[in-house]
Order: C-alpha cells, then sequence, then structure tokens
C-alpha cells in the first residue's frame, strides 16, 4: 500500500481485510488519521539518511524529495528534521500530483522544478521505501536504490 494514493491504499486494505459493508475507505482514513497524527511526529530517520544528504548538499548536487505522502503528513513526520530539510531543493507531495506510484508522474514533477533539470532520465538515482516507488522509478529510467526494510522484503 505504500506509494499508492490514500483512497486507493485504503480500498486495498478493505479488500485484503475483507471489511466490505463494515468500513468504507473514508471511514478507514477517518480513523488512521487519529493513529498517524499521535505516531507521526517521532519518526526518525532512515539509517545513513542525513549523512547521504549532506554529502549530496556539499557537493551541490541537487535533491528533492518525491513522496506519496500529503503535504500534511509530511510536515508532521519531518517536524523534527526541518534543519536538514532546508538541503534539498525541492519537495514534492502526493497532493501535488493527480496519480500515485507506480505511475513516475511524482518523479517527473520533482526532476522538472529542479533549476537545471536533468537533460537525460539516467541523470537521476531514485531512493525508495516502497515497491510502488520502486516500480515508478523503473517507468522513467534513472537508476533505483531501493531502501532495504524488513516490511517490503526489499
Amino acid at each position: 500500500m505504500m506509494g499508492k494514493k490514500a483512497l486507493d491504499a485504503a480500498q486495498v486494505f478493505i479488500d485484503d481485510m475483507q471489511l466490505h459493508g463494515q468500513l468504507t475507505p473514508e471511514e478507514f482514513l477517518q480513523q488512521r488519521e487519529a493513529i498517524l497524527d499521535r505516531l507521526f511526529p517521532t519518526s526518525q530517520l532512515m539509517p545513513g539518511a542525513e549523512k547521504l544528504i549532506k554529502h549530496l548538499h556539499a557537493h551541490k548536487v541537487p535533491i528533492a524529495v518525491a513522496t506519496s505522502s500529503h503535504r500534511r503528513h509530511f510536515d508532521v513526520k519531518t517536524q523534527q528534521h526541518k534543519q536538514l530539510l532546508q538541503l534539498f531543493d525541492l519537495v514534492v507531495t502526493g497532493d501535488q500530483v493527480t496519480k500515485g506510484k507506480p505511475d513516475p508522474e511524482i518523479f517527473q514533477r520533482a526532476a522538472s522544478g529542479f533549476a537545471q533539470p536533468p537533460t537525460h532520465q539516467f541523470t537521476c538515482l531514485v531512493f525508495e521505501d516502497a515497491p510502488t516507488g520502486v516500480q515508478a522509478g523503473a517507468v522513467i529510467g534513472p537508476r533505483r536504490y531501493p531502501e532495504l526494510n524488513r516490511s517490503t522484503g526489499l
């Protein structure tokens, strides 16, 4: 469900859990919001993320965040990391695009937002924590580096 638009992910959850007639995708999202508001403020960086971001910034490599999270969620998740986020050239959130991953729209929007957009698809790197994001990266052609995590098996 990671990387999908919220309503699409909610529908997948309801389908997988066979909750039809018990819970609508909209009701699920409403209940989920209360939980996320409690959990997101304590979000930590992925191991090595800070070092990589500072290295790229120090070497004047343009960097962007292209997250399926809506702006409000992104802001809550990253409130402890404001100083580090200032090193990014831009942030594109899920509410700024019409299609969710695996569609490459969010990556294309991020790449086009750089002062000097990449001239070739292979001049971008995508670091991704969701299988749908890895798929989106494959569509646009840059090298992809899935974040290894236990929950996705990547």
